[in-house]
């Protein structure tokens, strides 16, 4: 399973203390891959940075990202602009459509707007849908 991960859930499933850590954890047994291009990357740190304070663990974190064997690294070769709320948004979307990732995992309101676009398909889950499908998958 591929997915694109919106950096508000990244947020979410990082610190180990979080409610929603065994999603990361899943990252790192491998239960499936993240796709990844220059600029989430870059937003990645940027934001985990601000919050956390600390450039040592953003560094750390994103470390772990780009040596994980799990992480593919995209370049859309195409803009979609299918979110016009919040373009900055459409780095994940674009993302996800040149990857064929199977989610974008985004707790974002602005990527409801993908649930009424029928093509290109992006399948759209929030935090809580992707780790109850890890959940079930883990169950099997």
């Amino acid at each position: 399973m591929r997915i694109v991960l919106d950096t508000n859930c990244l947020l979410y499933i990082i610190f180990p203390d979080s409610y929603f850590n065994g999603v990361w954890e899943a990252f790192k047994r491998q239960e499936y891959s993240i796709c990844i291009t220059n600029e989430i990357i870059s937003e990645y740190r940027e934001i985990i940075e601000r919050r956390t304070g600390s450039d040592l663990f953003a560094d750390y974190v994103i470390r772990l990202i780009l040596s994980a064997p799990n992480v593919e690294k995209i370049e859309p070769s195409f803009r979609f602009g299918l979110i016009t709320e919040d373009k900055d948004d459409n780095k994940f979307v674009d993302c996800a459509i040149a990857a064929g990732a199977t989610y974008i995992v985004s707790n974002d309101k602005h990527f409801k707007v993908l649930d009424s676009i029928d093509w290109p398909k992006v399948d759209r889950k929030t935090l809580i849908e992707f780790a109850n499908i890890l959940s079930q998958k883990a169950l099997r």
